[in-house]
């Protein structure tokens, strides 16, 4: 005899509720230690319900043991997370950009383990097209489990961003994942004053394809229906609220 329809929906909730339980797990903990941490500025906190990062970490799969790389970390916001989360059985990377961090968050007690690598120093701001630039890159490491970047690839021209999507994917593993957050810029939106610190998603996906990266997939965890995508993100009425894609590749 089969099971009636409300014995096997109960049996399908306790299955789901078993997964959340299994996923919810060390991950949740340390990241939410690391939020919770005394060090931690307030200014720091005062943006975790718009950056939301135990969400985001737990869509990209961050792992404890994972040996990661963070791409441009500015300030460190993110590296003040990610850092504790991986300190007992992993390892964080900081590369690119990394000066305000390396002379500020990587000197305080706790942070000793990140290591910098000193790749891409060649990144400048070239006025003559609008963007960051780059040489080359070489992170001269391999085998990572995942390489994040947060609100960073709208800085760089095409040519500089295929320069650091071909060195995240030699840098990778097998299977490694690359986690892209950033704001978004209305499809095939041409140039103007207001959108220079947007970029289109469709165009990220497309330029993950061609360095060889797998779509993993799409996360809504930033979206922002009531960003009308035609101002400037620093603006005092757009700050705090823009639409952000949640992206996530993977080599295969």
């Amino acid at each position: 005899m089969f099971p009636s329809k409300t014995a096997r929906v109960a049996a399908a909730s306790l299955l789901i509720v078993a997964a959340q339980v299994a996923t919810a797990g060390p991950i949740d903990e340390k990241v939410q230690a690391a939020m919770a941490a005394e060090a931690r500025p307030q200014a720091d906190r005062d943006r975790d319900a718009n950056r939301l990062p135990l969400e985001t970490l737990t869509f990209f799969g961050l792992e404890d043991d994972m040996r990661v790389l963070e791409l441009i970390p500015g300030g460190g916001w993110y590296t003040r997370i990610l850092a504790p989360v991986l300190a007992d059985n992993g390892k964080l990377y900081v590369s690119m950009g990394t000066g305000r961090v390396a002379d500020g968050v990587l000197k305080e007690p706790g942070f000793a383990k990140v290591e910098v690598i000193e790749a891409g120093d060649n990144m400048r701001r070239d006025d003559s097209v609008g963007a960051y630039v780059v040489d080359s890159v070489d992170f001269g490491v391999s085998n990572l489990d995942m390489v994040l970047t947060f609100r960073n690839l709208h800085n760089f021209n095409p040519e500089s961003r295929k320069k650091m999507n071909d060195a995240v994917f030699e840098s990778l593993k097998k299977g490694g994942l690359y986690g892209v957050v950033d704001h978004t810029r209305r499809h095939m939106q041409s140039d103007y004053s207001e959108n220079r610190r947007r970029i289109d998603p469709v165009l990220v996906i497309k330029e993950m394809l061609d360095a060889g990266f797998e779509f993993v997939g799409y996360s809504d965890v930033h979206y922002r229906p009531d960003d009308e995508l035609v101002y400037e993100v620093g603006r005092h009425t757009v700050t705090g609220n823009t639409d952000r894609f949640t992206l996530l590749f993977r080599k295969p």
